[in-house]
């Protein structure tokens, strides 16, 4: 038998189950199963789960490294919003008569094909948000300092880093204090408990949820961080050869680059997941910091909806989640 790491017999096995944090509910995702449990109005909790239709046995370029980071990043994308879409309806905002285009839409669009063409609009708008944010506008304001006061390329490189950083690290503290998003992020920390807890193998109650941490290594903020990092360094070095530096030229090039620095990114989460030494305890040190700003300790019925989501979507065969 192999000698046992400190986090393998602190937490008994990885598991490869992951989840969301939804408006009042979670989305979880299991190697065959996803489930998404909001608690409604009433206290209930709304149950909804479905197989999973795209799998790497059933499409192999979705197993292949590089490939599959990028292809896992939009899945989840996609499968999110529609997630974060379907705990909405149990909690719709007060809005006024509809206009003449969304009744329009409602008579000459079948309510199927318009819930897809709506999660395709929200995640594109996603995507372009994330995009925008995180990487172009960076560029654009390193850019606007260089046309004040000419900058060298690595003077350029450097500024451009540390916006970028400085942009993400504000927007975790700005939308953390936000009150609904804070129970989101309760949510979030019920998952990260559920998952905990399941990992070292103890039951599923609410007792024994609440003792675990709530800061888990395998995180989505740890993914987007190690992504922000990657294209600094990847821009830094590529942008080396592009002078004087040209804000436009950047921008396209980043844009080309991002599936491949998120297909890296994927891969070194995959490592980091997988293997416990002084190096991955490093790398995963920022990310946990991290979420502080977007995990918060969840009160007990928020445990039981992790609970649930958890329960829905564990395998068939024992161990076939094991990472």
């Amino acid at each position: 038998m192999s000698k046992q790491t400190s986090e393998e017999q602190q937490t008994g096995f990885r598991t490869t189950i992951g989840g969301q944090a939804l408006i009042e509910g979670i989305y979880m995702r299991g190697p065959d199963k996803q489930s998404v449990v909001v608690r409604d109005r009433d206290g209930s909790l709304a149950i909804k789960t479905e197989e999973l239709k795209l799998t790497k046995e059933h499409y192999p370029i979705l197993g292949v490294p590089l490939l599959r980071g990028a292809f896992a990043f939009l899945g989840t994308m996609i499968e999110g919003v529609k997630a974060l879409m379907y705990s909405a309806d149990f909690y719709p905002e007060e809005a006024g008569e509809p206009s003449k285009f969304e009744k329009w839409l409602e008579n000459h669009v079948d309510s199927k094909k318009l819930d897809n063409i709506l999660v395709g609009f929200a995640t594109v708008m996603a995507v372009a948000f994330s995009v925008g944010l995180f990487f172009l506008l960076p560029t654009v304001l390193a850019g606007l300092v260089n046309l004040i006061v000419p900058l060298n390329v690595l003077g350029y490189n450097l500024l451009e880093g540390i916006v970028r950083v400085t942009i993400f690290l504000i927007y975790l503290v700005m939308i953390s204090k936000m009150k609904d998003i804070r129970r989101v992020f309760s949510y979030h920390g019920a998952e990260h408990k559920t998952i905990f807890c399941y990992e070292r193998g103890l039951e599923l109650t609410v007792e024994n949820v609440r003792k675990m941490p709530r800061h888990h290594p395998r995180c989505g903020t740890s993914f987007m961080f190690v992504v922000i990092v990657l294209a600094i360094l990847c821009y830094s070095v590529l942008f080396t050869f592009v002078t004087p530096p040209n804000t436009l030229v950047r921008i396209l090039l980043q844009l080309l680059l991002i599936p491949l620095i998120v297909g890296v990114a994927y891969e070194i989460n995959r490592y980091v997941g997988r293997h416990d030494n002084w190096l991955t305890r490093i790398a995963i040190k920022p990310g946990l910091w991290m979420q502080n700003f977007t995990t918060f300790e969840p009160d007990d019925s928020m445990i039981e909806v992790g609970i649930e989501s958890l329960k829905q979507v564990l395998p068939e065969e024992e161990g076939a989640d094991i990472w």
